[in-house]
């Protein structure tokens, strides 16, 4: 009896699908690829237009930027914010995600940013607090990422403890400073405003130039700018769009 060999062959059809449907697959990628890194590519720059706030409109210009990672940073003139750093910055395609560094407070989350880019624009919602704002951004320049300033120390003049007050929303407020150097290191401080509350404020930046010094607390969104004159410090604190003289003196 002769013996029949069976030799499988491979199903050419089969076989052309598969090839055919991995080929596909592999273009996709790459096609999806590329349109993310366009994308990247066209959202890089300096943003600006305006946020639709019930009754008004504001003003937000945001910079973006990409070395190794994303940077970026956020400007909101109504608001007294002004290179406030970008946070969490998270892109997928054309979508763009972040936090912003600013206007925070005890149990206040910063605002954040869901946008996409569409026909050359940034569109999207400012989001804080469960509320929602659209905007709509145009590209005006390439970015102009704001580095936040380091501490430093302060001059022999700034040390020690300072008292002062002023009112908001009818209440009074009493302000007590305190600011000590630590060898080449930065300047801390102590800051303290008592009303209706006692609030002990994280301050996260001190900078002082010349006779002006700052003094940053982003938890609270609190920033006091001051000059020395006569031995006391003539200045402003800025809560949000709120301004508000503070003279500091020397306790007596």
């Amino acid at each position: 009896m002769s013996k029949i060999q069976l030799v499988s062959r491979p199903n050419r059809s089969f076989l052309g699908f598969t090839i055919a449907a991995v080929i596909s697959f592999a273009l996709h990628i790459a096609g999806a690829a590329t349109e993310a890194t366009e994308a990247a590519s066209e959202l890089q720059g300096r943003w600006s237009g305006t946020i639709q706030i019930p009754g008004h409109e504001l003003v937000l210009v945001v910079d973006l930027a990409r070395e190794a990672n994303w940077s970026g940073s956020a400007t909101l003139p109504g608001l007294n914010v002004k290179g406030a750093p970008l946070t969490d910055i998270k892109i997928e395609g054309a979508d763009l995600y972040f936090g912003i560094q600013a206007m925070t407070g005890p149990s206040v989350e910063p605002p954040k940013i869901k946008a996409r880019l569409s026909n050359k624009k940034l569109v999207g919602d400012f989001l804080q607090g469960g509320n929602s704002a659209r905007f709509a951004l145009e590209k005006i320049g390439p970015p102009q990422v704001e580095e936040m300033p380091r501490s430093t120390p302060v001059a022999k003049e700034f040390e020690g403890e300072w008292n002062g007050g002023y009112e908001l929303l009818g209440y009074p407020r009493k302000v007590t400073l305190k600011l000590q150097n630590h060898d080449s290191k930065p300047a801390s401080a102590d800051f303290v405003i008592v009303g209706r509350k006692f609030n002990n404020l994280p301050v996260d930046r001190i900078t002082q130039q010349g006779k002006f010094i700052t003094i940053e607390c982003s938890a609270f969104g609190i920033t006091y700018e001051g000059q020395l004159e006569n031995g006391e410090i003539h200045g402003t604190v800025f809560q949000g769009p709120i301004e508000v003289a503070l003279v500091l003196r020397r306790p007596k």
